[in-house]
Order: C-alpha cells, then structure tokens, then sequence
C-alpha cells in the first residue's frame, strides 16, 4: 500500500482514527491497539494512551497472534473481544454499535455481520472464548474458533459493504473510498 495501512487517509483521517472514533461505545472499558511491523510511525502520527497500546514482536506469524497479544494484556472480567482489522475499516460506529448490543442481548459466543451472504469484520468473540483464541493452530487463526463454534455464531445482517471489503491493495481503496 505504501504506507502502513493504519496511517491510509479515509474521510480525512487515517484508518486507525476512524476506528478508535466508531469503536468509543459505554460497553467498551478496555481498549487494546496492537502494532506490529509500522509501530513507530504510527505511535508517532496517532495519539494513543501508552496503557492501550500492544506491541506484537511476532505479527508476522499473522492476525492470531495480534489477537492472543491483545487478550493476555485484557484484565480479568472482560465479557468479550471486539476484533476490528486495520484492513477492514469502512464501517460505521452505528454498525459496531449494533454489533455490540446484539452480543449483549443474545449472549452469543461470536457475533459478527453479514453483507449479502458473506461473513464480515468486526467480530465480537466472548471471554468464553479467550482461552481457544490462546491456543487455535496459527495456520488457520481465530476462523478455527468461529468454525468450533459454528452452531453458536450470530449472524447480524447488515447494509455496508465495508464489513467485507478487505483493502490490501490500492485499487481496492480506490474503488471502496475514491481516494486518490
């Protein structure tokens, strides 16, 4: 992309902004951020509170890892994870906003949206889940967890796109933003 994906301009401001902006929920108490391969320049380009921020040493062995770096530094009574993907970050507050109170209200183990048939991000995994994330093979990542739980996922339906649109390349951040 150029550049680390984090720092990518979406309305004005880089990726990782918008994220923590539509991620600020009264549910959410602990706010993890983990940077792996670009963590300099975007601790020096993004304000974050030293107490949220993760370093994961072994990012390059995948998303799980980040995943299981941000759940060791999560204190004891967390109800859950909300995993949301630095390359997924077109959706709106009111989208995890709705993520997070069907996971409240239906107690779900995965709750994750649904864009015309295809299973998008964010995902809410519950505490239940912490230890499996901890140990799921690294080869498969957290999608060994959803599919162990398959009969226990809540599908939420949803109108943006976003959720699934993976932006790893720059002509797909083109096509989904009109960013030049």
């Amino acid at each position: 992309m150029g550049s680390p994906k984090a720092l990518l301009a979406y309305q004005g401001r880089p990726f990782l902004e918008h994220l923590l902006e539509i991620t600020a929920h009264a549910k959410i108490s602990e706010r993890r951020v983990v940077l792996g391969a670009h963590s300099e320049p975007i601790a020096k380009n993004i304000a974050l509170p030293p107490e949220e921020v993760v370093i994961n040493d072994h990012w390059e062995r995948g998303q799980l890892s980040s995943i299981q770096a941000a759940i060791l530094t999560l204190p004891a009574g967390t109800d859950g994870l909300l995993l949301c993907l630095i390359d997924h970050p077109l959706v709106s507050g009111a989208l995890v906003n709705e993520l997070i109170e069907q996971f409240y209200v239906t107690r779900a183990k995965i709750v994750l949206p649904v864009y015309e048939g295809r299973r998008g991000h964010p995902v809410i995994f519950s505490a239940a889940l912490y230890d499996e994330l901890l140990h799921a093979p690294m080869e498969k990542g957290a999608r060994a967890v959803v599919w162990a739980h398959a009969e226990e996922v809540l599908e939420v339906p949803t109108n943006e796109e976003g959720c699934v649109l993976n932006l790893n390349d720059p002509e797909t951040l083109l096509r989904a933003t009109g960013a030049e």
